[in-house]
């Protein structure tokens, strides 16, 4: 898919689409990836068996939750949502500062996965227009995935960051809430103005940083590509 995004093909809606999920998927995997290798440097060595340092998407991902819904939420709200999910026997990493790196190694590896992206549009090393801007808006969803995954909510890795280091009691009084943190956030982000202006001029500007303006601006393109069918 991107060697024909590179070659220009004129069918550029689909073929962003499907570059886009392919990327998406590998980055998936590097992500899941991420926290397994760390797990397993902190102790837990579950993750051999259940073949989550193989690099194989299989092992991660699952069509509903790893692709039909992260594409879903995309499609309609623009965050990118890393949908896989590796079970990591935390009893087994005793370190409370491994723990927390386990569910950090997570976001980092999207990070990479932006930089893998954005860097080379930076610099000049890709030029080819519609490659640019599949990269682009590939990079800046990574960016959205890792910002978003941060976040130090139950349910999601940033508040996997905190949680070793937080009191019993202050575990308890959160336990009631936790199945609804990734809802309220989601509620948030998609209803309340002041919200979604903060998270995304957040990532926006991440993604300049990074990329600069050409990224800053293809990746809008990008999203309007990606959703094909509304430009028929």
């Amino acid at each position: 898919f991107g060697t024909a995004l590179a070659r220009g093909y004129r069918y550029n809606g689909v073929t962003m689409f499907l570059f886009v999920v392919a990327g998406w998927v590998l980055s998936l995997a590097l992500h899941e990836f991420g926290h397994a290798i760390v797990a397993y440097i902190g102790g837990d060595r579950s993750v051999v068996d259940k073949g989550y340092l193989t690099l194989d998407v299989r092992k991660y991902v699952d069509v509903g939750t790893s692709l039909l819904f992260p594409i879903f939420i995309l499609i309609i709200g623009g965050i990118g949502l890393p949908g896989g999910a590796v079970w990591i026997n935390t009893a087994a990493i005793r370190s409370p500062v491994m723990r927390s790196l386990m569910s950090a190694a997570g976001p980092a590896a999207s990070g990479v996965c932006a930089l893998i992206c954005l860097v080379p549009v930076r610099i000049g090393l890709i030029e080819a227009p519609w490659l640019v801007i599949g990269l682009s808006f590939l990079g800046w969803i990574q960016i959205i995935a890792m910002i978003f995954n941060l976040l130090p909510i139950p349910g999601l890795d940033g508040f996997g960051v905190i949680e070793p280091h937080l009191s019993e009691q202050t575990l308890r009084s959160i336990q009631p809430f936790r199945q609804y943190g990734i809802m309220i956030v989601f509620i948030a982000i998609f209803f309340l103005d002041p919200v979604r202006d903060a998270f995304f001029g957040f990532t926006d500007s991440v993604t300049e940083l990074v990329g600069g303006s050409e990224v800053f601006e293809a990746r809008a393109r990008g999203w309007f590509e990606f959703r094909f069918w509304e430009n028929r």
